[in-house]
C-alpha cells in the first residue's frame, strides 16, 4: 500500500511543489499555515488540479499531466476528512452513514455493516439525530464512519482535531490512532501541531512553503530535525547559528561557547539546536556556567530561563524546560548538555 505524489501548482505567488510518497501507516505532513499541505491533500482527492505532475495510489494513476490522466474523485478511491467534517446537515446519523454504503446494493449487508460501524464508533443510540444535535467527537466519528463504510484506499485527514477543544482532543488522538491503524491502509494527515504529528503517525514529511523540506520516521526526525525550519516545527525552543570547527566540534558565536556532538558535523552547517528538556545540572559533557535570567510557570512545568556567562548580549536567553518537582531550590552555577542531544541543522 502507498502513495505517490509528485506535483507542482501556482496560486498567484506561492508555489506548491512537492514529492513524497507514503507507504502504509500513517503519514504526518507536517507545516505551518500556509505552507500548502490541505492544498496538497485537495490534488490527491482530486478536489483541485495540479499544473503538472504525477499522483499514484497502490500502482494505480490517479493523476498524470504528461499522459493526460485525471480521475475524477469518486473514482480514486480516496477518503477525505474535511476540517468541518462535512456532515449533511439536513440528514439523521443513519442516512448520513448510509451515504458511505451506497454501492452495496445488498439490503441485509447495508444494515449489516452499518450496525457494525455504529458499534465501533460508539454511536449507538445516536442515529435519529442530526449534526447539530451531536458534540464534536461524535460528529468526528460519524464523519469518519462514513468514509470507513466506503471502504476507501487511502484515507486523507484535514486537521482533524482543529475544531475540537483540548480535553477532547487528547481523548480523541487515541481513539482516532486505534481506528487508522485498524484501518491498515496508507493515511495521510495534515497537521500543524507537533504534538499531533508524533502522536499519531509512523512517519513525518515537514513542510514549508510548498516544500518538503525532510521526510523521516517520526522518531527520527525529532532526534535530528536536519534544519532550522524543520528543528523550530518540531518544537525545538533554542537554535543558534553556529560554525563546523571539526567532525564532532561546532562554535557557537553568540552563545559564547563551543559544543562537541554525537553526530557527524557535516560542510554547510549553518546552525545548532538544543531541545528545552536536555539541559542538566549534572552533566559532565558540554558544560559550562550560567546565570538565570527569569522564569515562566506552566500547569505542569516551569520554564528557566538562562545565558551563558560568554553569551552575546544582543541573542535571546536560553530554555530550560523541566517538571515542577525537579525544579531547583537553587539556579545552578554550570549547566551541560550530552552531545547526543546537540543537533546539527542545516539550510
Amino acid at each position: 500500500m502507498s502513495l505517490k505524489v509528485d506535483i507542482r501548482k501556482t496560486l498567484g505567488a506561492f508555489t506548491l511543489e512537492t514529492a513524497f510518497t507514503a507507504d502504509g501507516g500513517t503519514t504526518c505532513l507536517l507545516g505551518a499555515s500556509g505552507s500548502g499541505k490541505s492544498m496538497t491533500l485537495k490534488c490527491i482527492a482530486g478536489i483541485e488540479r495540479p499544473d503538472e505532475g504525477h499522483i499514484e495510489l497502490d500502482g494505480r494513476v490517479l493523476y498524470d499531466s504528461a499522459a493526460r490522466v485525471d480521475l475524477p474523485p469518486q473514482r480514486r478511491g480516496v477518503g477525505y476528512l474535511f476540517q468541518s467534517y462535512a456532515l449533511f446537515p439536513n440528514m439523521t446519523v443513519r442516512q448520513n452513514l448510509l451515504c458511505g454504503l451506497h454501492g452495496e446494493k445488498d439490503r441485509a449487508a447495508r444494515e449489516a455493516a452499518l450496525a457494525d460501524m455504529l458499534r465501533r464508533m460508539r454511536l449507538e443510540g445516536l442515529e435519529n439525530h442530526r449534526p447539530a444535535q451531536l458534540s464534536g467527537g461524535q460528529a468526528q466519528r460519524v464523519a469518519l464512519a462514513r468514509i470507513l463504510l466506503s471502504r476507501p484506499d487511502a484515507l486523507l485527514l484535514d486537521e482533524p482535531f482543529s475544531a475540537l477543544d483540548g480535553h477532547l482532543r487528547d481523548l480523541l488522538k487515541l481513539e482516532l490512532r486505534d481506528e487508522l491503524r485498524a484501518f491498515g491502509r496508507t493515511v495521510l494527515m495534515v497537521t500543524h501541531s507537533r504534538d499531533e504529528a508524533y502522536d499519531m503517525s509512523e512517519r513525518i514529511a515537514v513542510m514549508d512553503e510548498g516544500r518538503i523540506l525532510t521526510e523521516k520516521p517520526t522518531k527520527e526526525l525529532f532526534a535530528d530535525p536536519g534544519s532550522i525550519r524543520a528543528a523550530m516545527l518540531t518544537g525545538c525552543k533554542n537554535i543558534a547559528r553556529a560554525r563546523r570547527v571539526d567532525d564532532h566540534t561546532v562554535e557557537v558565536p553568540e552563545w559564547g561557547v563551543t559544543l562537541r556532538t554525537a553526530q557527524e558535523v557535516r560542510e554547510g552547517l549553518v546552525a545548532v539546536g538544543i531541545r528545552a528538556h536536555y539541559f542538566n545540572p549534572a552533566a559532565p559533557q558540554n558544560r559550562f556556567p550560567v546565570a538565570p535570567d527569569g522564569e515562566m510557570e506552566e500547569p505542569f512545568e516551569t520554564i528557566l530561563r538562562f545565558r551563558w556567562a560568554g553569551q552575546s548580549a544582543d541573542s535571546p536567553s536560553v530554555w530550560w524546560r523541566l517538571p515542577k518537582d525537579k525544579r531547583p531550590q537553587a539556579f545552578p552555577t554550570e549547566l551541560g548538555v550530552a552531545p547526543v542531544n546537540v543537533l546539527p541543522l542545516y539550510e
